[in-house]
């Protein structure tokens, strides 16, 4: 990957309901506009996404989401409220942003949750999306979240059955990250400790299918691990506020952009059907399923095309 680069500009952008969404931009203030969208919803965009794109060719824009990273307000405050921040919130905020920096298209890169909002964006959005790059494909359908927080007990049934019982027995058998989501809201800040605890470790446990995996060491810091499972769940109780097969069913509206899909056999998290569905439906995209990479780019054999791609796309 590339050296690490300082933003030369940012911001807070006021795209209403109270909210101000950060933004960076770095590289060649001349160069090839992209924006970097992250997973979670929640991680934020840290700094070593920077570290995608040559900083000589592209002109990168990190945004961290409504309520994660240096936006405000906080969705870990004991307060806070989520009720204005769903998907078609953060697609919105990403053309005022789009608008604000005078952007006319930009490629868009995602991973994880991150590859949901930039089909969300570009479906809604085309004519301002040049190219998409997307790796540990989701598209956050019932499905997929039923998978991730319940059928992935068959796999991981130990640790599972912890995750699933810090929910009261009377709410087990429905939609557990709507409970996890009540539970994380909890005036009692020790409920909310002890369910961000376990969400985080559940996170941990179902992207562990493949070797050398490390635990994500974010989620050693409370006020992180209350703000990133308070959003996950929030958007997973509500499949993302996406109808339900929509992405795939509107993949004709990205005709004309080229993308790249990468994603790992061993992504257990993030089963790999999922982007062979959408690249079935894509025209334009270009589908690579790595035999020995589980979920995030942590192989060299996913960010190798990762970085492939970014680099063929900067010159178009």
């Amino acid at each position: 990957m590339y050296p690490e680069t300082e933003p030369h500009d940012h911001g807070l952008l006021d795209v209403g309901d109270g909210h101000l969404v950060y933004w960076e931009v770095c590289g060649n203030p001349e160069g090839k506009p992209a924006v970097v969208l992250h997973g979670g919803p929640g991680s934020g965009a840290g700094a070593s996404w920077r570290r995608w794109f040559d900083p000589a060719k592209y002109r990168v824009v990190l945004v961290d989401q409504r309520g994660c990273g240096r936006s405000t307000p906080d969705a870990a405050e004991a307060d806070a409220d989520l009720s204005t921040n769903t998907t078609w919130h953060l697609t919105a905020d990403l053309e005022l942003l789009r608008g604000h920096l005078g952007i006319e298209k930009w490629l868009v890169l995602g991973a994880s949750w991150g590859s949901s909002l930039a089909f969300a964006y570009a479906e809604q959005h085309p004519a301002a999306v040049s190219e998409i790059v997307v790796f540990s494909v989701t598209s956050s359908t019932p499905r997929e979240i039923e998978w991730i927080t319940r059928d992935m007990g068959r796999i991981f049934p130990e640790e599972w059955a912890r995750f699933r019982d810090v929910v009261p027995v009377g709410e087990r058998e429905g939609n557990l990250a709507a409970a996890y989501s009540r539970l994380l809201h909890d005036p009692d800040p020790s409920v909310r400790d002890r369910t961000a605890r376990a969400w985080c470790e559940w996170e941990d446990t179902h992207v562990a299918t493949y070797g050398g995996f490390k635990p994500d060491p974010r989620y050693e810091d409370p006020v992180f691990r209350l703000r990133f499972a308070r959003l996950v769940s929030h958007y997973w109780a509500h499949a993302g506020w996406i109808e339900d097969g929509a992405l795939v069913r509107d993949a004709h509206k990205l005709a004309g952009i080229p993308g790249v899909l990468v994603t790992g056999r061993l992504d257990i998290s993030s089963p790999p059907d999922t982007a062979w569905r959408m690249a079935q439906a894509w025209p334009d995209a270009e589908l690579h399923i790595v035999g020995d990479a589980g979920h995030g780019a942590g192989k060299a054999s996913v960010s190798d095309l990762v970085l492939a791609a970014i680099e063929r796309f900067a010159s178009n």
